[in-house]
């Protein structure tokens, strides 16, 4: 899309210097680019809740702020003598170019206007393009960063399909032609490359992806010369940037509440055990259970999987049985299969009624809800045997398990449920159930207020 293959990319050590230098100031900006944004989506959110009137309100003034500072910041740039030896046409007539002529007079350009009255793509082209060191003026790149910075933090969380890949790459670029033109006596590579590198450097600050944004950038640019270049510059600026706060993904991860889990266990897990954080109160279900009983506990709880724990006299002293899922135990509601009696049956009895995909996972929003299903007084103290479509052999961890290990656990076989039983024989067969929301830091941090995670992250750090 932006091909550099045709720019020879020599550099020497006074070049990797000002590489340096951007990368510090990719992280910084990265750094404080995450902060605001994080306080301008919670803003956001507190008027996108308050309904569709407000989200569209939002919306609108966005978008006229944007068109406004489009259209009225190239007033504020000077006319640009086209130059002599440029390749395209000077003025640009089509849509796309570097020379727009913007209330200019014949043979002369505005250089911001070529940056603003493009599309992106182009815009960036234009930014990365070799061989053009005088095309923009300093006063025009500082006014083009300044909107584009600002006009990406306050529309990236309105009702509109809009990311934040392209405005980072945008105003990554401008900055690096800055720092380019500014370090020039210093380095001799062409600002169409320190473009390049500050948009990496600013991908860098802010997504903090490494890896990803180094193959994405030379898919891009089709450069591979530029290579090490880039990956010093992401490094330094995911470095920089790591030491005032997350990436801007992660952010909005915690900010959404999903319960992200991490791919390693935080240092102070090992100084808890799983029975620290099981939270409650834990509601079971008997092999045999009362219609009644299941319906209340479906409507007054959102859990997705219940113990189901044979208390006598089925058994002689009560033994966990196994877990069911909400979707199994609505499936066997609905077919009202109900019994008088606190009867088990055999398997064979209630599979009979069922066919091979009536217990399948549904799609998004298809499967069966309580509200859809409806009881009489009567079925409701009727029985219904949870045998059948019970999970008999889910995954236990012991309650005095490293809260580590068992995070590590949980994580790498894809659970949703963890089943925490006790360690000694004389007491209920089951602690509680461990889910994504029970590892969470915040979830902890509640339980033990005077837990420092710092301290143990530091102290592992020293070991």
């Amino acid at each position: 899309m932006f091909d550099l293959s045709s720019t020879i990319a020599t550099y020497s050590t006074p070049d990797l210097i000002a590489i340096i230098v951007l990368g510090i100031i990719g992280g910084i900006f990265g750094g404080l680019f995450n902060f605001l944004l994080d306080k301008i989506l919670r803003v956001y959110s507190i008027i996108n809740e308050r309904g569709a009137p407000f989200k569209i309100l939002l919306t609108i003034t966005i978008s006229i702020v944007t068109s406004m500072c489009s259209y009225g910041l190239p007033w504020l740039a000077a006319c640009t003598p086209c130059p002599a030896d440029a390749v395209e046409q000077c003025p640009t007539i089509s849509r796309s170019g570097n020379y727009k002529n913007f209330q200019c007079p014949q043979g002369y350009y505005n250089d911001l206007a070529s940056l603003f009255f493009n599309t992106n793509d182009d815009a960036i082209r234009n930014l990365f393009s070799n061989g053009t060191a005088n095309e923009f003026r300093m006063s025009s790149l500082f006014i083009f960063f300044t909107a584009i910075y600002c006009l990406g933090l306050v529309t990236y969380g309105v009702a509109v399909p809009s990311g934040l890949f392209i405005p980072v790459i945008l105003a990554g670029a401008t900055y690096g032609r800055i720092v380019g033109t500014l370090l020039g006596s210093i380095s001799d590579l062409d600002p169409g490359l320190f473009a390049l590198l500050g948009a990496a450097s600013f991908l860098g600050g802010t997504m903090r992806m490494t890896v990803s944004v180094c193959v994405i950038l030379l898919e891009l640019t089709n450069d591979l010369p530029m290579l090490p270049l880039v990956m010093l510059v992401l490094l330094i600026s995911k470095t920089i940037a790591d030491n005032f706060n997350k990436g801007v993904y992660d952010q909005i991860v915690v900010m959404k509440g999903f319960p992200y889990m991490e791919a390693h266990a935080e240092p102070y897990m090992r100084h808890l055990v799983a029975g620290d954080v099981v939270s409650g109160p834990l509601i079971t279900f008997s092999g045999v259970e009362k219609v009644g009983n299941i319906v209340h506990a479906l409507r007054i709880t959102g859990h997705n999987g219940f113990p189901v724990v044979d208390e006598p006299p089925i058994t002689e002293t009560p033994e966990l049985v196994g877990l069911v899922t909400r979707s199994h135990l609505l499936v066997l509601l609905n077919s009202k299969n109900f019994m008088k009696g606190q009867v088990k049956t055999s398997g064979s009895f209630v599979l009979r009624r069922f066919g091979a995909f009536d217990f399948a996972k549904p799609g998004s929003g298809k499967g069966l809800k309580i509200e859809d299903l409806d009881f009489t007084d009567e079925e409701m103290d009727m029985y219904v045997d949870l045998h059948p479509i019970t999970n008999t052999s889910p995954y236990t961890v012991v309650e005095t398990m490293s809260l580590a290990k068992a995070a590590i656990l949980f994580r790498e076989l894809g659970l949703r449920h963890l089943l925490v039983v006790p360690k000694t024989p004389d007491r209920p067969p089951i602690v509680g159930i461990l889910t994504r929301h029970d590892f969470m830091p915040e979830h902890i941090h509640s339980l033990f207020p005077n837990l420092n995670p710092h301290k143990y992250h530091s102290a592992s750090m020293a070991g």
